[in-house]
């Protein structure tokens, strides 16, 4: 009855581009804000604490006419399996006759709309003189939030990476990451200089950007490392209880979420907010408010900034319909019908 298109990862990979995604993401945030758009509530469920876990997201682009979901899985193990810890699948519908329009592997359009996302924030909150960048966390969505932060921040000099877990393991994504850059996202990494390191009383003073994509459920940078005018981009923190910064950098900061009632359940402004460090009503905003010209981003060269991401499905539905799209026009994927 239906004729869909269902594409691979491969084929995702294929024909995503960074930069096309960027742009997709910004333009999702801006009808967000708009109000051209509709979030449902989360589902999650955790089956095994900080080792597996899934859930699904799902929205309504209205001007697109489109409504989705993502089911999404984080399997620690995994990485011992040789297959990624993330795992997911983005679903597109019609929003005028429900009829599904596309199955696309939501594994790298999860990394590379998150990468887009964080970078995002950076570039809209960052100061415009950024050139050190910091990276908390050493697996695949790291390289994804590098590379965005390097297409939006083309003066970047060093990126830092740390892995709290496993040094060892953020010195071989380091050793890995340049030929990575130029393979898969076309960039240039011999104009930035990359460096393990698990210093970070060190390394955060040092950082214009902080980037965190980590599943702590303890915050692992501490306030007295931040110097004035840092900005963080805070990406791991997705379900309740996790944190990754101290509570005490959001005091006097100016703080804006990609979506408040998620952020306040699951973001990295819950626990802030739930120990009274913050209130609801200190979050300038949501960041696409920056773009549709409704709130200011940073107000001075000293003042911290951070943007709690926790991943709206909007964003993985425009990324699936870009992937759809183009996948039409250079004749790629398997069509079914249903």
């Amino acid at each position: 009855m239906f004729n869909i298109k269902v594409l691979k990862m491969e084929e995702t990979m294929k024909i995503l581009k960074m930069g096309k995604v960027i742009e997709t993401v910004k333009d999702v945030y801006r009808a967000k804000s708009l109000g051209d758009t509709e979030v449902f509530p989360l589902v999650f469920e955790e089956f095994e604490h900080d080792k597996a876990e899934m859930d699904i997201k799902s929205g309504w682009m209205k001007k697109d006419g489109i409504f989705g979901l993502k089911l999404v899985s984080w399997f620690a193990e995994n990485e011992k399996k040789k297959i990624p810890t993330v795992l997911g699948t983005v679903m597109v519908f019609d929003a005028e006759t429900g009829a599904p329009k596309g199955v696309v592997d939501g594994t790298y359009i999860t990394g590379v709309r998150t990468g887009a996302c964080g970078a995002i924030g950076a570039k809209l909150l960052a100061r415009e003189d950024s050139k050190n960048l910091f990276v908390l966390g050493a697996g695949n969505q790291a390289a994804h939030q590098i590379a965005a932060t390097m297409i939006l921040f083309p003066n970047l000099e060093k990126v830092r990476v740390a892995d709290m877990l496993s040094a060892a393991n953020a010195k071989n994504f380091v050793k890995n990451l340049p030929e990575r850059l130029k393979n898969e996202f076309g960039l240039d990494p011999m104009k930035v200089v990359f460096e393990a390191t698990n210093d970070l009383a060190d390394a955060i003073p040092k950082s214009d950007i902080v980037i965190t994509v980590t599943p702590s459920y303890e915050p692992v940078i501490k306030k007295e490392w931040v110097k004035p005018g840092t900005h963080f981009s805070c990406i791991g923190s997705d379900m309740s209880g996790k944190e990754e910064i101290d509570p005490e950098i959001f005091r006097g900061a100016r703080v804006f979420v990609d979506d408040i009632p998620q952020c306040l359940n699951v973001g990295e402004i819950e626990i802030p907010v739930k120990k009274g460090v913050i209130k609801e009503a200190d979050i300038a905003g949501e960041i696409g408010d920056i773009l549709a010209g409704k709130a200011e981003g940073r107000q001075n060269d000293d003042q911290i900034t951070i943007f709690d991401a926790t991943g709206v499905a909007l964003l993985d539905l425009a990324t699936a319909m870009l992937a759809l799209e183009e996948a039409e026009k250079q004749n790629i994927g398997q069509s079914a019908e249903l």
